[in-house]
């Protein structure tokens, strides 16, 4: 069975930081590229960063670049959300995504989500 399991959100003042974690299981972790999106109240889900299975390159979105670093453990089968200097425009639900590397079938899968307010 495919999990991807989010934990780490809560609330955070202004200028805070936060760590979210994003534990997979019943697949090949390894060979899927990780992305966290987000999706705020009465918006549309948005891409906020992403890295690639096999030379760990990460990409963010302009927001949130300078502030926000993806990482991954492949040996804990886990991808993670370091969130810094927080803003209020940062709130929203975050969401864990798993999309296999060429070669490799399955997903793409998601989390349920993990939420994120911070306030001003």
């Amino acid at each position: 069975q495919v999990q991807l399991v989010e934990s780490g959100g809560g609330l955070v003042q202004s200028g805070g930081s936060l760590r979210l974690s994003c534990a997979g299981s019943g697949f090949p972790f390894s060979h899927f590229r990780m992305s966290w999106f987000r999706q705020a109240p009465g918006k549309e889900r948005e891409l906020v960063a992403t890295i690639s299975s096999t030379d760990g390159h990460t990409t963010y979105v302009d927001s949130v670049k300078g502030r926000f670093t993806i990482s991954r453990d492949n040996a804990k089968n886990t991808a993670y959300l370091q969130m810094s200097s927080l803003k209020p425009e940062d709130t929203a639900t975050y969401y864990c995504n798993a999309v296999p590397s060429a070669g490799y079938y399955g997903g793409p899968y998601w989390g349920k989500g993990t939420q994120v307010t911070v306030s001003s």
